[in-house]
């Protein structure tokens, strides 16, 4: 039998989706007690073969999905922290969490950088290269975005929980911070943050409550069950239960081969995988929810 600690999401991709499209599938998600959560991903431009494509600004739209949902888990998969500054982002994130009446996750990503092609096992150039340029926005050599990334970490549980924040870094300060509404949920949001690196690894074993990591077909399972040994290990090293994390992952769906899904989703669920989130391919075929629930979650859990 399957871990039945293992919840599952659902991600719809705001490119070449309308408010409406996007909307309806979750709606649906939110009606289907077999899915936790639903996500967004936070780009400004398409990626892919078609720059011209349409985008919705992630955070925007999910405030607007936020509004229209009761149940479920909601976030960005993940946010980059290089596009909005730390406090503003928190008050963003308040905001939505307030909307919704307590369902944030705090996805969090380091963010564009100037890593090489094929970093990390993902391949193909770095699609942040183009997308930065296009809104202004600074690239960063990878350690310093881990290190910025440690900052708004700081940053955020400062403003969730205090008073007033004052916040002395190496790259942001803040003099003076009041964060009202505070969120709902004591202490804040959980915090889930995306990466594989090992410096995002340590980040991860300090602060998650969950970690996540792209699937196939970027990366094999193989390589995920490595970056979660590195995982462990820093759990090791600060005297954290590793099982306190939840292991998420992105798996992009092919709703033409439901036994490929149901065979990868088992394969990762057998590699210590907790959280599967099923990436649908835009634009988004009536019924896809269902699809997803009939043909993936059920089995999963039943299998």
């Amino acid at each position: 039998m399957p871990d039945q600690h293992v919840t599952f999401g659902v991600k719809t991709t705001p490119m070449r989706a309308g408010y409406q499209e996007i909307l309806r599938v979750w709606q649906e998600a939110d009606e289907r007690p077999e899915l936790a959560d639903a996500w967004l991903w936070d780009h400004l431009t398409a990626l892919g073969p078609d720059p011209a494509a349409p985008v919705l600004e992630g955070w925007t739209l999910l405030a607007a999905l936020a509004a229209r949902t009761e149940r479920l888990g909601l976030g960005l998969l993940v946010t980059s922290n290089r596009i909005r500054e730390p406090a503003v982002l928190g008050k963003i994130a308040t905001t939505v969490d307030v909307i919704s009446g307590g369902r944030l996750v705090m996805g969090l990503g380091v963010g564009g950088t100037r890593q090489p092609p094929g970093t990390g096992g993902i391949p193909g150039p770095n699609p942040a290269v183009a997308e930065y340029a296009a809104y202004g926005l600074d690239l960063v050599p990878p350690g310093e975005g881990v290190e910025r990334l440690a900052e708004t970490i700081a940053i955020l549980k400062g403003m969730w929980t205090e008073e007033v924040l004052d916040f002395a870094g190496r790259h942001y300060t803040l003099t003076g911070n009041r964060n009202e509404p505070k969120p709902v949920r004591p202490g804040g949001p959980p915090l889930l943050l995306g990466g594989w690196g090992t410096r995002v690894l340590r980040l991860v074993a300090e602060h998650a409550d969950a970690w996540n990591v792209p699937g196939p077909p970027h990366n094999d399972v193989a390589w995920i069950a490595g970056r979660a040994r590195v995982l462990d290990a820093h759990c090791a090293d600060i005297g954290r239960d590793p099982a306190e994390i939840a292991r998420s992952v992105q798996y992009i769906v092919d709703t033409a081969d439901a036994a490929g899904t149901r065979a990868a989703v088992a394969e990762l669920i057998a590699a210590g995988m907790t959280h599967i989130v099923l990436s649908l391919r835009p634009p988004y075929p009536p019924g896809a929810v269902a699809w997803l629930v009939e043909e993936v979650v059920r089995p999963a859990r039943e299998g």
